[in-house]
């Protein structure tokens, strides 16, 4: 079928033509798009919709044709568990002191807190259709939604840079293992990379970028790829080190604690095993958008997080436990044990499994929720391919490597915005919820009309702003001010309950709310 459409036309759904046919166009978007240099834009967008707050990126997602099923869902956690962070901080645990039981017991508290989260930010997803940042502007206004949206898209960008950063290094060791006559280019420093470096990171930051460019179908099928792949890599690792341990491992260390101290320890564990995941809970919206029931977001994380949580935890009491029955000491990573595989080709797998691993937790973890919110931000300028491309670009130019070896940065830059997830995620789970239990105006969420449900006062709901702020600074205090280290690890759930607690007491929860569909200005997953 052609897509020359003369005016008035309607394409083969029925639907009028997304853009004016100019003398020079074709009428196909995709061409105009191009020819144009900016976002196709409907020309006749539905009644009160404004196109400062709506594209095809933005829109909800149309029931048919959602492809997130449960087998997606769970392979985001299946890579995103298993990532090479999670493993540092969860061997650290061995090293504290906490044995095999212990370890297994602060997974377990996790996930199923992570579990109930996860489904409540889930469903908000699946129902709506819509991303984080759209999410957002039920509680915080239509305006007054970019405050959490580019608090997460900062975090997440700094992270893509990071782990695409880590991922290099793991790239390099490969490199050079293939290669071993390529070391000179590895022992010059340009901008705090070596030759070699800059390569490495390079051909990662090239490949994400061009997977992002495809949108989230091709991420969905990424993650459906290299889940299984993770989890076969890290029980042939495990495997391979109860083999070299001679078949059975240390349960424990030699200062393994007891009594009072081991439970606080245990439940700090746990407690933090959710704030690492702080930033996924908020937006996990992004990817439920497209799944099309709650069953497939129940199933997805049923597998994704309590079960594959405790697998995880099993792995890493192997590999704690093997290595330090052979030796007395205690891994900090998995690519600990990479580098000590003595077989090259063994090595080169295992390296290409790692990488596999960083870019998959990199794309649905880091680089999705900067996409978004640059959209949301200039929604008749960036559709999802051209805000990948400016998400990578800042992830690159802000020479992630410098941020990594700065504790400074880590601990008061990107700890601090962490700190701030936990009270936006209890006003926007509080309003939902609690509030409005669960009846949403979606076609209003695209509206600039003052008496719109979101306008509240010039778009910005300061009940929302109000309730967080106090809150905020609590879980900065908890975060960052060392006299309260001990306490640290519960400052998300702190910021989010005080959050939620003063939202809810300033909010008239009397007040009448309407429940609006938004299929009519819906458009199908292309995402």
């Amino acid at each position: 079928m052609s897509h020359q459409q003369g005016p008035g036309s309607h394409d083969e759904h029925g639907h009028p033509p997304l853009i004016d046919p100019e003398p020079w166009g074709t009428g196909d978007p995709a061409v105009e798009e191009i020819v144009r240099g900016e976002p196709a834009v409907p020309e006749q967008l539905p009644a009160g919709i404004s196109p400062r707050l709506y594209n095809e990126d933005l829109a909800p997602t149309t029931r048919k044709g959602r492809t997130w099923h449960a087998y997606s869902i769970f392979t985001l956690w299946a890579n995103d568990v298993h990532s090479l962070g999670n493993y540092a901080f969860a061997i650290g645990l061995f090293a504290l002191g906490l044995g095999a039981w212990q370890i297994m017991l602060a997974f377990l508290l996790g996930a199923i807190l992570l579990f109930l989260l996860l489904n409540l930010s889930g469903f908000m997803g699946e129902r709506t259709g819509v991303p984080f940042p759209v999410i957002s502007r039920i509680a915080f206004g239509v305006w007054g939604s970019n405050i959490p949206a580019i608090i997460r898209g900062a975090v997440a960008v700094a992270w893509f840079g990071i782990q695409t950063y880590l991922a290099s290094m793991v790239l390099r060791v490969l490199i050079l293992a293939l290669a071993p006559s390529l070391a000179p280019l590895d022992t010059n420093s340009f901008l705090g990379l070596s030759t070699l470096g800059w390569i490495s990171f390079l051909v990662l930051w090239a490949v994400q970028t061009v997977i992002v460019s495809f949108g989230m179908e091709m991420i969905r099928r990424y993650e459906a790829f290299a889940g299984p792949v993770i989890l076969l890599t890290m029980l042939s690792l495990a495997i391979w080190m109860f083999v070299e341990a001679g078949g059975s491992i240390a349960w424990s260390t030699a200062e393994s604690l007891t009594g009072a101290e081991m439970w606080v320890r245990i439940f700090q564990s746990a407690a933090l095993w959710v704030v690492i995941y702080g930033t996924f809970v908020l937006n996990f919206c992004d990817f439920t958008r497209g799944a099309p029931s709650e069953r497939s977001v129940v199933r997805g994380n049923f597998f994704g997080i309590p079960i594959n949580m405790l697998f995880f935890a099993a792995i890493v009491i192997v590999l704690s436990g093997a290595q330090y029955k052979i030796d007395g000491t205690v891994i900090e990573s998995p690519t600990d044990v990479v580098n000590a595989i003595p077989n090259t080709f063994l090595l080169v797998l295992a390296c290409l499994a790692l990488i596999i691993l960083t870019v998959a937790v990199n794309l649905m973890a880091n680089f999705v929720a900067p996409i978004y919110t640059l959209s949301h931000l200039f929604p008749r300028r960036l559709n999802f391919r051209r805000a990948g491309i400016v998400s990578a670009v800042i992830g690159l130019v802000i020479l992630p490597w410098n941020l990594y070896n700065s504790p400074l940065v880590i601990v008061y830059f990107l700890g601090g915005l962490g700190a701030l997830l936990g009270p936006l995620f209890g006003v926007i789970m509080a309003d939902y919820w609690l509030l409005r239990k669960g009846k949403v105006n979606i076609p209003d969420l695209y509206s600039e009309s003052p008496d719109g449900e979101y306008a509240y006062t010039r778009g910005v709901n300061r009940k929302a702003v109000l309730a967080g702020t106090p809150a905020a600074v609590v879980a900065l205090v908890l975060a960052l001010v060392p006299a309260f280290t001990y306490v640290s690890g519960f400052s998300w759930f702190v910021g989010a309950i005080l959050a939620a607690v003063i939202y809810l007491l300033i909010s008239d929860r009397h007040a009448t709310f309407n429940a609006v569909d938004g299929e009519p200005i819906a458009v199908a997953p292309k995402h």
